[in-house]
């Protein structure tokens, strides 16, 4: 991850871990959190490069540049989107750029910036992909929970990053960085 998130949390929110809390509770949830993460993100990576040659990284990239708008990015929003950094997007997105699944558009009112646009091929190769994707986050993580678990889930996870890497502050205190530590004021719709 190329920035930090800083969060503040209300009064009526959980405050974490207390004084006396049994640091083994501590342990195995940062422990289960990591390991779940790693383990599905295997699982995951694994499925879409057996079945499409499409690593994991390469579909988010694909994926979120779908939902944007006019299916572009500028590199340095994508990068935060997808957690890495701008170095390590501009080589992702120099090699599928080579396999025809993106171009570099250039930015019509700012020399400077560059667009990673989502070509034909590269939607196409997503849309394949997309139902492995689907069957592996079923099958290893949804079939795992009840809805209202996935809610809490999702209350918890948008807790501890509540920005997406987009904004600067929400008026209650909560600060994100996008990058370079100015709120693009732009919504990526991703």
């Amino acid at each position: 991850m190329s920035t930090a998130t800083a969060v503040k949390i209300s009064p009526a929110e959980p405050q974490g871990i207390r004084e006396g809390d049994p640091p083994e509770t501590v342990q195995r949830a940062w422990r289960g959190l990591l390991r779940a993460h790693a383990c599905l993100s295997k699982r995951v990576d694994a499925q879409l490069e057996q079945a499409h040659r499409l690593p994991m990284s390469s579909y988010e990239v694909l994926d979120h540049l779908e939902h944007s708008s006019g299916g572009r990015m500028r590199m340095c929003e994508l990068a935060e989107q997808v957690q890495l950094s701008r170095s390590g997007l501009t080589r992702l997105v120099d090699r599928l750029e080579r396999e025809g699944l993106l171009e570099r558009c250039s930015c019509q009112h700012d020399a400077r910036g560059a667009y990673a646009c989502l070509t034909q091929t590269g939607r196409e190769r997503l849309i394949e992909a997309r139902g492995t994707h689907l069957a592996v986050v079923r099958e290893h993580f949804l079939s795992r929970f009840s809805e209202s678990e996935l809610s809490l889930l999702a209350d918890m996870w948008e807790r501890l990053a509540p920005c997406n890497g987009t904004a600067v502050a929400d008026g209650n205190g909560t600060v994100c960085a996008n990058g370079n530590g100015h709120g693009s004021g732009e919504s990526s719709g991703g």
